[in-house]
């Protein structure tokens, strides 16, 4: 009888303990990554919002003014929508408008009657001309004009108090008697009070300059913004939101297709959220920077050598609508509303350069783009900020809504 043995077989393939090994450092890594952006990003998000919120102690935000009419006794209430706005109307009640640019047109004539009947004070921030039109009617919205120190040249007890201020903006003309003119820039005035009966009043201002943490301690903007919103007990912030679902109760475009600077992105994005990247301390940022670089050229090291790259015919041509029309129903299956609205604004963005004179690797540049949109439309900076470079929608009517913006935009670009 014959025995024969069968030797067990050599593998070198690694085996499950061995690959455990090896991963665990990386897996480590990666995890205490994930725990501190998520640790700070809870911690920072009850401190983190955009321009000209009373929540938000940046530079271009206004948590100062908001405290200090606390310490005064005015109550503060953050609104985001056009139902709680219209709740909170009264005679013993100032609302402050941050966006009225960013209102449609329904949203804009709703605002106006709850205000006019409330008998309280209104304050638009730096309305342009449709939303002067519906809100302040008879007041027409002038080109904008650089902020600087401006005396009042006024009788408003507000502005006489306080002074020299840092105004200027959008500026105004009215022939109604009974309105007062104050802080005028190159003959026009940027700020205009307009009784409205039941004892209210609405007050436009050119710019939220005087707002901002970052001059609210110059020339007299303190004493203006805490008369102009202490008037009253209860003030109520408006915050216009592209999640507001009365902004989709119609199929207008917003009062001037164009951004406010008291809202970076509505803002905005809707009003403003941080990225991931911005929670994460900067030192940790370089750090991953840094590893996925060395990581990337070991790569290219140990990469084996493809050859050239060889360019192969289609074998039928697409048409660009139909490709277009398949992308979009890609986004809308995947809900990818953030990268819909990424393409839409980056479309938009290359189209207007060339009409506001900037070169095609500006288009895509904050800075530059809004600098040269600024002298060509009356829409207010931080309102082409959160337009064209704000957050993503979060409902589809939204994203359809933030298309019909740029839409108007670009109109308002060409025809300027």
């Amino acid at each position: 009888m014959t025995t024969v043995t069968t030797a067990s077989p050599t593998s070198t393939a690694p085996t499950p303990g061995q690959v455990w090994t090896r991963a665990r450092g990386i897996l480590a890594v990666v995890l205490i990554l994930v725990v501190a952006g998520i640790t700070f990003a809870v911690v920072r998000s009850g401190t983190n919002h955009g321009q000209l919120d009373p929540r938000s102690a940046e530079p271009k935000g206004s948590r100062a003014v908001a405290e200090l009419l606390k310490a005064r006794g005015v109550s503060v209430t953050v609104a985001t929508t056009l139902d709680e706005v219209t709740a909170s109307t009264g005679p013993d009640t100032t609302l402050l408008v941050a966006g009225p640019n960013l209102l449609t047109r329904s949203q804009q004539l709703r605002l106006d009657a709850a205000a006019s009947a409330s008998g309280g004070r209104t304050l638009l921030i730096a309305p342009g001309p449709e939303a002067t039109t519906r809100l302040a009617p008879g007041v027409h919205a002038e080109p904008h004009r650089a902020i600087s120190a401006l005396a009042p040249s006024c009788e408003l007890p507000a502005a006489r108090q306080a002074g020299t201020a840092d105004m200027g903006g959008t500026r105004y003309t009215t022939q109604d008697p009974s309105a007062v003119t104050c802080y005028p820039a190159a003959g026009l005035p940027s700020l205009v009070a307009l009784p409205t009966g039941q004892g209210g009043d609405t007050v436009l201002l050119g710019s939220p300059d005087l707002l901002h943490n970052e001059r609210l301690d110059k020339q007299g903007n303190a004493s203006l913004a805490l008369q102009l919103l202490g008037s009253r007990p209860h003030l109520v912030w408006y915050l216009p939101s592209l999640a507001d679902p009365s902004a989709t109760t119609d199929d207008d475009s917003p009062g001037d297709g164009r951004e406010d600077p008291s809202e970076d992105g509505a803002r905005d994005d809707a009003s403003d959220e941080s990225g991931f990247l911005d929670l994460v301390p900067s030192g940790w940022v370089w750090g991953t920077l840094q590893l996925a670089l060395a990581a990337v050229l070991a790569a290219v090291w140990r990469a084996r050598r493809l050859g050239p790259l060889v360019t192969e015919r289609l074998p039928v041509a697409i048409r660009a609508s139909e490709s277009a029309e398949g992308r979009s129903l890609l986004y809308r299956k995947a809900k990818a509303r953030d990268r819909a609205a990424d393409a839409l604004r980056a479309a938009t963005r290359t189209r207007i350069a060339p009409l506001a004179g900037v070169p095609a690797r500006g288009a895509h540049t904050p800075d530059v783009l809004l600098a040269a949109l600024s002298a060509r439309t009356t829409t207010p900076d931080h309102d082409l900020s959160t337009l064209l470079f704000g957050t993503a929608p979060s409902t589809d009517a939204a994203l359809v809504l933030l298309a019909d913006q740029l839409d108007a935009l670009e109109r308002e670009v060409r025809t300027s």
